[in-house]
C-alpha cells in the first residue's frame, strides 16, 4: 500500500469500484464493460463523478448503466488506545 493510499484511508476514503457499461459508437447494440477503482468518498463519490463527467465529455461511449461497490478499509472502531507496557519474553 503507498502512502497517499493509506493517508487517504485515514481521512476516511474507501475503495470504491464502479462497473460502467457503455456503448460502442459504431455498434450500438453491444455493451462493453470497463472496471474503475480508486479511493473515494462516499456517499457523494466525487472522484467517480469526475471521471464520469470527463467521460461523457471526452469519450465517445454513451454510458448505459453503472454499479457502484464501496468498502471503508479502516474504520474508527479498529482503532483503540493502549494504555499500558505489554512485555513478551
Amino acid at each position: 500500500m503507498s502512502g497517499r493510499a493509506f493517508e487517504l484511508q485515514l481521512k476516511g476514503y474507501g475503495l470504491t469500484t464502479a462497473e460502467i457499461h457503455y456503448r460502442l459508437p459504431d455498434y450500438p447494440k453491444f455493451l462493453q464493460l470497463y472496471i474503475w477503482q480508486e479511493y473515494d468518498l462516499a456517499p457523494n463519490f466525487p472522484e467517480l463523478k469526475g471521471f464520469l463527467d470527463f467521460w461523457q465529455k471526452d469519450l465517445e461511449g454513451p454510458l448505459h448503466s453503472i454499479r457502484i461497490v464501496h468498502q471503508r478499509l479502516i474504520e474508527p472502531r479498529e482503532w483503540r488506545a493502549v494504555d499500558g507496557i505489554i512485555s513478551i519474553h
